[in-house]
């Protein structure tokens, strides 16, 4: 019979931001979006005070100064590193994992003799590790490890794990679940369904099956079903494959400047670039698009977009940004202020399967280019991202750089960035 856990780490950005300042436990810590815009995370203090999520963080600047809330800018290069972290503790103790998010993960844990037991086991050595708090909900079913994984969270008697499929009264945690709070069910689909008097996850499951699939499609009859105890979604260790990349920004302020937006576009070239190789892929068309902003109506508005398709299949960066480069030229209009700007790869195909054309290089300068992006790549592991890079992404003080005035250092992957002894304190 199959059985399945849910690990999810509790307020995880600003779990992250806790860890190297013990200090702000039990404080209020809100992280803010993309040029210090809005609330994306928020401790369970600051929920408390009333702070919700998407909140923007100029109409409550009195509030935080007011409850002595800790404010953070995101610190993406810090989440990233701490879930691989997370993630990796994860594999070494389960059969098998999905990773679901970037704070989320599924086990598989179909078999284990003890899986209560194991995850117990799990949330010590996560916490052991890596410093993060996690909470995990096990379940017959995906979507019923999802909302364990919630009585987890909620319930500290329960000591971060809840056992679902253990339950002697499954019916009565179905009956205290919102039906927008189940994992499938969107909040147009919700909508719908509080308007026929379905309210709970309990009332949804006893909802006609014929009526949930003409309504909901077969996505939302296998929620159905798995709410029931029906297993319709396996784990998966294997990621989907991806059908794009894409590097976008919202910059720190207008820019108006070509020369500013072609450093930027570069910029991101350079890193999709490096995400294609990670991922063993290679891409076929480059798209670059321009936003001026919407908000402003007092400002002219443009929306650019250009598609440049690249003579083969590549990975390799000087090819791309030459590529991001003539793209830039078709979607840039002079006398436009423009707020955010993109670059994405279309067409991926695996490197290790590329199909030859007559068009092709020849083998040994294909070869050559590998061995040049290799060395890059490794320097920059090594030595922190950028410090090999095209002279075109320029240096770290345009204005097209995102606002983080409040950013915390990147303590694990930056070696200038380092916590020294007697530097960090809460």
């Amino acid at each position: 019979m199959p059985l399945y856990a849910l690990v999810d780490c509790n307020n995880f950005y600003a779990s992250c931001e806790r860890l190297f300042r013990p200090g702000l436990k039990g404080k209020p810590v809100v992280v803010l979006s993309n040029n210090d815009g809005c609330v994306i995370a928020r401790s369970n203090e600051a929920k408390a005070l009333g702070i919700p999520m998407g909140a923007p963080a100029f109409q409550w600047e009195h509030v935080f100064r007011k409850q002595g809330v800790a404010v953070f800018s995101s610190n993406y290069a810090l989440y990233g590193d701490l879930s691989a972290r997370v993630m990796t503790v994860l594999e070494d103790l389960a059969p098998r994992v999905e990773v679901y998010s970037i704070d989320e993960a599924f086990l598989d844990l179909s078999g284990v003799a003890d899986a209560p037991g194991l995850c117990r086991k799990i949330r010590a050595r996560v916490g052991q590790y890596t410093g993060i708090p996690v909470s995990i909900g096990l379940a017959r079913t995906k979507t019923l490890a999802k909302l364990a994984s919630r009585c987890a969270k909620k319930d500290p008697a329960l000591g971060g794990v809840f056992d679902l499929a253990g339950c002697p009264d499954p019916e009565a945690i179905l009956a205290a679940a919102e039906v927008g709070d189940v994992w499938g069910i969107g909040p147009r689909h919700a909508k719908r369904l509080l308007s026929r008097g379905v309210r709970t996850a309990l009332d949804f499951s006893r909802l006609p099956a014929d009526w949930v699939r003409k309504e909901m499609t077969v996505v939302g009859l296998q929620t159905q079903m798995e709410l029931k105890g029906i297993s319709c979604l396996p784990v998966s260790s294997a990621p989907a494959p991806r059908r794009s990349v894409l590097c976008s920004r919202s910059f720190g302020q207008l820019v108006e400047d070509k020369e500013h937006l072609r450093e930027a576009v570069c910029a991101f070239a350079v890193r999709a670039a490096e995400k294609l190789r990670d991922a063993g892929l290679e891409a076929q068309a480059v798209q670059v698009f321009t936003l001026t902003p919407r908000h402003r109506e007092e400002l002219p508005q443009h929306q650019g977009q250009a598609t440049v398709t690249l003579p083969g299949p590549t990975n390799f960066t000087p090819d791309i940004v030459a590529a991001t480069l003539r793209g830039l030229d078709e979607a840039f209009r002079q006398g436009f202020a423009y707020q955010k700007a993109g670059v994405l790869l279309l067409g991926l195909t695996p490197a290790s399967a590329r199909q030859r054309s007559l068009l092709d290089l020849p083998p040994e300068e294909r070869q050559r280019q590998r061995a040049l992006m290799a060395v890059v790549d490794a320097v920059n592991r090594r030595h922190g991202r950028g410090a090999l890079r095209l002279a075109i992404s320029s240096a770290p003080d345009r204005p097209w750089h995102m606002r983080q005035h409040r950013r915390s250092p990147r303590y694990t992957t930056s070696w200038d960035e380092l916590p020294r002894i007697g530097q960090v304190k809460g």
